[in-house]
């Protein structure tokens, strides 16, 4: 199954995402707290899939995009966003993520677009 970085600096939510994407068969190849993190995660690990929240500390989810699609450009990023990021959202598509999840997590909406953006 397709291994996945889960980035959010909530960890009630890294916990949230991680037991949908077991649930729904997914790998769980880390979690990162920061974009900085994440990164750095992303060049150790090279998952299948990232799910990128948008704000974050130290660096953000769009900051994070950008410098993961420069190291990898065929990268599967899937930003998680809350209800009025929409503006947010539409730039991170342009720079390159794959799709997007809503907060709150409904899990069939969650597994259904990873499996998407995996292609499984």
């Amino acid at each position: 199954m397709p291994k996945v970085l889960i980035v959010d600096d909530a960890a009630f939510m890294r916990k949230l995402l991680r037991n949908i994407l077991f649930t729904g068969g997914f790998d769980i190849a880390g979690e990162a707290e920061n974009g900085k993190q994440a990164v750095e995660m992303y060049k150790q690990l090279r998952p299948d899939v990232v799910t990128m929240d948008i704000v974050m500390p130290e660096m953000n989810g769009i900051e994070a995009l950008k410098e993961i699609k420069r190291m990898d450009p065929s990268a599967k990023i899937v930003m998680c966003t809350a209800v009025g990021q929409e503006q947010m959202v539409k730039t991170a598509i342009k720079l390159g993520a794959k799709g997007y999840i809503v907060k709150p997590f409904q899990a069939p909406k969650v597994i259904e677009e990873l499996k998407r953006v995996a292609g499984i």
